[in-house]
């Protein structure tokens, strides 16, 4: 079973990705088969691997991004289908796809899963500089879930008015683009200094959960700066 769809990710116009306004996003149906997509969508991580991350402050004063929160590690037990589709995303056809729509091969990938229950949002933010961007793909369908509950990642435009050092509501924004996030869809966008975007309050039934995977985009790091970073991990856990 193949789970990326190399024809649809052929399809996608990297140029106009890149000019896309107000910063490079695409939310595009089909990207993995429909026997993929089923595949994993049935055989998700359970609930209870997940952590809770529910009321953490944010930087520049932003609300909690509250959530469930795994992250792949490649020894980490998962069905065969989760198994095979990281295989592909760590092989060549995925690889190309990101290099090719970013621009550049100075990346690495860091993957994971958020679920959250009602009530949870993602406040307006631009993501970490650190960040190229990411990839979402999202897990909901008809049978978990309906549209008015919500959990459209949504494209905000503030006309470059806002730094990104600060925490804007979603009402504060000159527009807001709600992206398709139920079914076979999924949603990449280059971070850049006025990428914002959010989740508004999911307002789902108990039992149900918004569901993502997402792909990582993280700039490439040198293998000095890993190893200072490394150093200082390691001087503030003895020191504490």
């Amino acid at each position: 079973m193949r789970f990326l769809n190399t024809k649809a990710l052929d399809q996608l116009d990297a140029q106009a990705f890149q000019h896309q306004r107000p910063y490079p996003w695409v939310n595009p149906p089909g990207v993995l088969t429909d026997e993929g997509y089923e595949a994993l969508r049935q055989s998700l991580p359970s609930v209870e691997r997940f952590e809770a991350s529910f009321g953490k402050k944010r930087t520049y004063g932003q609300q909690p991004h509250d959530r469930l929160s795994l992250s792949y590690t490649p020894k980490m037990e998962l069905s065969p289908a989760w198994q095979a589709f990281m295989e592909e995303i760590k092989g060549p056809v995925y690889q190309d796809f990101i290099a090719r729509m970013l621009g550049s091969r100075n990346y690495e990938l860091r993957c994971h899963w958020h679920y959250a229950p009602t009530g949870c949002s993602v406040s307006p933010h631009c993501d970490a500089l650190s960040k190229y961007g990411s990839h979402i793909f999202y897990f909901n369908t008809e049978e978990d879930w309906r549209p008015e509950w919500g959990g459209q990642t949504v494209v905000l435009d503030d006309g470059g008015r806002f730094d990104f050092r600060s925490a804007p509501a979603f009402e504060d924004f000159d527009s807001a683009i709600d992206s398709t996030a139920m079914g076979n869809y999924s949603f990449l966008f280059v971070r850049n200094g006025n990428s914002w975007h959010g989740v508004r309050g999911v307002a789902c039934p108990p039992g149900h959960y918004r569901k993502v995977f997402i792909v990582v985009i993280r700039k490439r790091r040198s293998a000095f700066k890993r190893l200072y970073q490394g150093i200082y991990r390691w001087y503030r856990r003895t020191a504490a």
